[in-house]
C-alpha cells in the first residue's frame, strides 16, 4: 500500500475534530473529497480505519496505528517546511566564515555579536583560513564567506570591499626607531620582527614592504596572540607591524610608539569574498554592512 502526507493529515484532522465535516473544513476540502481519500486508503490497506456509526468518530486499531505514524512524521515535515520558508525568506541559513587575515579577529567578533542579535536563526561558525586554501573551499561551498586582503579573479566568487586600513609600525617608546617620523624597509634589517604565525606572503609588512625591497629582518618571531605581541614590543623584545584598528588602544600609551610605513604610508583594503549567488541574501547583505561600519566605530572610540 502507499501512504502519502495527505493521508496522514486526514487521519490527524479527523482524530482532532471527531468527524468528517469539521476535519474537511480544517483541511480546506469538501466532505466528499475527504471521504473519498479515506475510502481509497482503506481499500489499499484492506482494513477499516474507523469504527463506523460512533459519535465522535473513533479510530479503529489500524487507524490508531496510522495516527501514531502521523503524529511522528507530520511535526518533522512541518518543521522542515518552516525551515525551507525561512531559507526562502532569508531569515535562516548557514554562515561559515574563513579568515585569511589573522588580526581580523580583533574587529570581527563585535561584528558577529551584532549580527547574532539580528539573525538568531543563522548558523554561524568561524574557521581560520590559515591552514587550508580558503577561496577554493568557498567555491566548493565548504565555507560561505572569506575575509581576505588579496582579491582574485574567479567566475563564481564576488569580492565585496569592506574598508581600507593602514599597516602600522609598533615599537617600544624606548626603541631607537621611536625617534623616526616614519619607517622604511631598511630599518628592519637589524630588528627582531614579531609577527603572527602566517605565511610571509599573507603578512603586509613582507608582501608590501620587505619583499619588494629585498630586505630580511635580523630575526622573525611568530606569536599567536595580539596581546602577547604588544607585551613583547613594550618590553623591547622586538618590533611589529599591525593593522591600525589593532593598535587603536596603544596609540596613547606611553609605552609604545606607532609610525607609518614609508613617508606616504601604506594603505590596504579588506574584502569579503562570497559566492555570487549568496551576496544578495538578506543576512549576508546585513553582515557586510556591519563589517563595513564596525572598524570606523572602533577607530573613533
Amino acid at each position: 500500500m502507499h501512504f502519502d502526507l495527505r493521508h496522514l493529515r486526514a487521519i490527524s484532522a479527523i482524530d482532532k475534530c471527531g468527524g468528517l465535516s469539521r476535519a474537511a473544513d480544517m483541511l480546506n476540502l469538501t466532505q466528499s473529497a475527504l471521504s473519498h481519500q479515506i475510502k481509497g486508503l482503506e481499500d489499499q490497506a484492506g482494513v477499516d480505519l474507523f469504527v463506523r456509526r460512533t459519535k465522535p468518530l473513533k479510530l479503529s486499531a489500524a487507524g490508531q496505528r496510522l495516527l501514531k505514524l502521523a503524529n511522528r512524521v507530520l511535526p518533522e515535515v512541518e518543521a522542515t517546511e518552516e525551515e525551507f520558508r525561512s531559507l526562502l525568506s532569508g531569515k535562516s541559513g548557514r554562515l561559515h566564515i574563513a579568515i585569511e587575515c589573522h588580526a581580523c579577529f580583533e574587529w570581527l567578533f563585535p561584528v558577529l555579536e551584532a549580527f547574532r542579535k539580528a539573525w538568531p536563526d543563522v548558523d554561524v561558525d568561524i574557521r581560520p583560513g590559515l591552514a587550508f586554501d580558503a577561496l577554493p573551499a568557498l567555491a566548493r561551498e565548504e565555507v560561505d564567506l572569506v575575509v581576505s586582503s588579496d582579491p582574485e579573479e574567479h567566475p563564481d566568487l564576488e569580492f565585496s570591499p569592506l574598508f581600507d586600513y593602514e599597516p602600522v609600525f609598533v615599537a617600544s617608546s624606548q626603541h631607537a626607531l621611536a625617534q623616526k617620523p616614519w619607517i622604511e624597509a631598511q630599518d628592519f634589517r637589524d630588528e627582531v620582527l614579531i609577527t603572527y604565525p602566517v605565511d610571509r606572503a599573507r603578512l603586509d609588512v613582507f608582501s608590501q614592504l620587505l619583499m619588494p625591497a629585498k630586505v630580511e629582518p635580523r630575526a622573525v618571531r611568530q606569536v599567536e596572540l595580539t596581546a602577547v605581541i604588544l607585551l613583547l614590543v613594550a618590553s623591547n623584545r622586538g618590533v611589529a607591524v599591525l593593522p591600525d584598528w589593532v593598535v587603536r588602544e596603544v596609540r596613547y600609551n606611553s609605552d609604545y610608539v606607532t609610525r607609518p610605513l614609508t613617508e606616504q604610508g601604506l594603505t590596504r583594503r579588506l574584502y569579503a569574498a562570497t559566492r555570487r549567488e549568496d551576496t544578495t541574501k538578506p543576512f549576508m547583505a546585513h553582515l557586510l554592512k556591519l563589517a563595513r561600519s564596525e572598524p570606523v566605530k572602533l577607530q573613533r572610540s
